[in-house]
């Protein structure tokens, strides 16, 4: 985390965009709760994105290495099951310090009742 010494203490760069992005951080936090892996039409429901959204945000998850996609057989019906990989649960966690910073030093700056700019960052 930024130091007191930073002269861009507000730059946040461990805000990954990847991540960052609504519905990829929908789904990220689905399947962070669901170590197993959750179905596509399960994250489609828990992220209330459409079939063509949400494959493209996964496309865009895997191809970043934060998750795996498995293609299998419900009987005779397509199964396919998202799973966050280790490098994707390592990154999300990195991730959520950054954006826990992100808040600390909004409060922080809210508590005052100055602006960002007057309020130096707290450090971790």
């Amino acid at each position: 985390m930024a130091g007191t010494n930073d002269p861009s203490p507000f730059a946040y760069e461990g805000l990954d965009r990847t991540i960052h992005e609504k519905a990829r951080l929908g789904v990220l936090t689905s399947l962070a709760a669901n170590p197993k892996g959750l179905s596509f039409s399960d994250l489609k429901k828990l992220c209330g994105l459409t079939d063509g959204n949400l494959s493209r945000h996964i496309q865009v998850l895997q191809e970043a290495g934060l998750v795996s996609v498995t293609k299998t057989f419900d009987g005779a019906r397509p199964l396919t099951t998202c799973r966050m990989t280790p490098e994707g649960r390592r990154r999300f966690i990195d991730y959520l310090a950054v954006l826990e910073q992100v808040v600390r030093d909004a409060a922080k700056a809210a508590e005052a009742g100055g602006t960002l700019r007057e309020i130096k960052p707290t450090t971790a």
